[in-house]
């Protein structure tokens, strides 16, 4: 393998100085370019191991030269440079594939930080012609997300193509979708795989110990700190922190978080000086970030911050095909945990019965209910009788996406539901919001009617 290298691509020459300088004993071969001009010219003759891209540029956008190389599918990580002003050029540039993005000015720590970081994740350069998918770091973390539907498909193909950068992810999804399981795929398939895994659920820690728990604190910072205690930022570091239900943040520490983003550093609670941490940063929630940033409950620009990778955790009703497989690989974990010789088998009446639920709990209550059934009734196969459905509730009823049936059972008609839509200026989540239903459940029903 060849020493690795790179390119810089920054039109201050005081700035390539600089980085040059920095990353001496980081990386030994480096070339400086002024403008996207001579960048091409440097990457027609040879690969690179890291390019340093400057987003604004004398002869056009670094975006541009981005694009090019994610198009070719050629190996270079690269992380593109931004000012304070331009954070949306950063998110579009790691949707459109850089690893990383630092903001001017650049400190020499965090620009190693970065380098670090993707000459571990860089993989040898290919020669400059579209290339073959890349097969994912760890399927067995991919196949835990059990299911062939095209959501299922749809949710890993997103953690194939993102997991190796360092862009933010929000999972979004009902309770008990399996949100962390994919977070946990994210981490598998990355680089950081043999880093740590932390997750905290910001919802489950009193608001006025979050602080401390995410950042830590110095000794005597408040009543009962006896000594120094690094928090869970710290406890990631090199690896990936999980922000379960992350709606749940109060504003005050929501400012606090953005800054963690944006400088890669922490300040614990009675510190003076902030400390480097190097984590990537997965999100999940139950609620509609969107709607809770409208009503002035949540950061316009960390939602900003947070949601640069979307990935939408579907409700077990919106892919009911994966429910035979999902039930038969939750039988199994069971079984292995009971000590049982085999798991039980579902009988087809049984699943018909399944079948029949809409699962407002989603793969928990799913698991839940197979749990009950294997202790209550034990054997070789569970029959219809051993599924003990709850009775659907008026609220369940009113805001579960239906299934399909005649138009004759629609909730609305035609006509109404694009009345509602039309005096939403028809914002889809909005209307979904004012029916008390699910953006799915809204957009099932606008296919079924056929309002478009």
């Amino acid at each position: 393998m060849s020493a690795p290298s790179l390119l810089i691509v920054e039109d201050e020459p005081d700035l390539r100085q600089l980085y040059a300088l920095a990353l001496a004993r980081v990386i030994q071969q480096v070339d400086e370019v002024a403008d996207l001009a001579s960048a091409r010219a440097h990457l027609a003759k040879r690969p690179y191991s890291v390019v340093v891209l400057d987003m604004r540029l004398p002869d056009g956008s670094g975006l541009e030269l981005l694009q090019e190389l994610a198009g070719t599918g050629r190996g270079e990580r690269v992380i593109v440079v931004t000012a304070y002003g331009s954070a949306d050029n950063a998110v579009q540039a790691l949707k459109a594939g850089a690893f990383d993005y630092l903001s001017k000015p650049v400190s020499p720590a965090r620009l190693r930080q970065a380098i670090a970081a993707a000459l571990q994740a860089h993989a040898p350069p290919a020669v400059a012609t579209p290339a073959a998918p890349t097969p994912p770091a760890n399927p067995d973390a991919l196949q835990r997300l059990i299911g062939d539907s095209a959501a299922m498909q749809a949710v890993r193909a997103t953690i194939t193509r993102v997991a190796r950068t360092m862009a933010p992810v929000l999972i979004s999804g009902e309770s008990g979708t399996g949100k962390e399981l994919i977070a946990r795929a994210l981490h598998a398939c990355s680089h950081r795989a043999s880093g740590p895994f932390v997750a905290v659920n910001c919802g489950a820690i009193p608001a006025e110990l979050l602080e401390s728990e995410l950042f830590g604190h110095k000794r005597g910072a408040f009543t009962g700190a006896t000594s120094d205690r690094p928090g869970l930022f710290q406890a990631a570091h090199g690896g990936t922190l999980f922000l379960d239900e992350v709606a749940e943040l109060p504003l005050p520490l929501q400012v606090k978080l953005l800054r963690v983003l944006q400088e890669r550093a922490v300040r614990p609670v009675g510190a003076l000086t902030e400390e480097p941490v190097d984590v990537r940063i997965v999100s999940a929630t139950h609620k509609d970030l969107a709607a809770l940033v409208h009503e002035g409950r949540f950061r316009h620009d960390l939602y900003y911050r947070l949601n640069v990778i979307p990935i939408q955790a579907p409700a077990l009703r919106e892919h009911p095909e994966d429910l035979p497989a999902i039930a038969q690989a939750i039988l199994q974990r069971l079984a292995l945990r009971e000590g049982l010789p085999a798991p039980p088998r579902l009988s087809e009446a049984a699943l018909q019965r399944l079948r029949q639920h809409l699962f407002p709990g989603n793969v928990r209550e799913l698991e839940n209910l197979l749990e009950r059934a294997l202790a209550l009734h034990p054997g070789t196969e569970l029959q219809a009788e051993a599924i003990e459905l709850p009775a659907p509730s008026r609220n369940h009823r009113e805001s579960a996406p239906l299934p399909a049936t005649a138009d004759d059972d629609a909730p609305l008609t035609r006509a109404e539901l694009q009345t509602l839509l039309e005096r939403n200026r028809w914002n889809q989540s909005r209307t979904a919001r004012e029916l008390g239903w699910t953006l799915a459940k809204l957009r099932y029903w606008m296919q079924r009617l056929g309002v478009n």
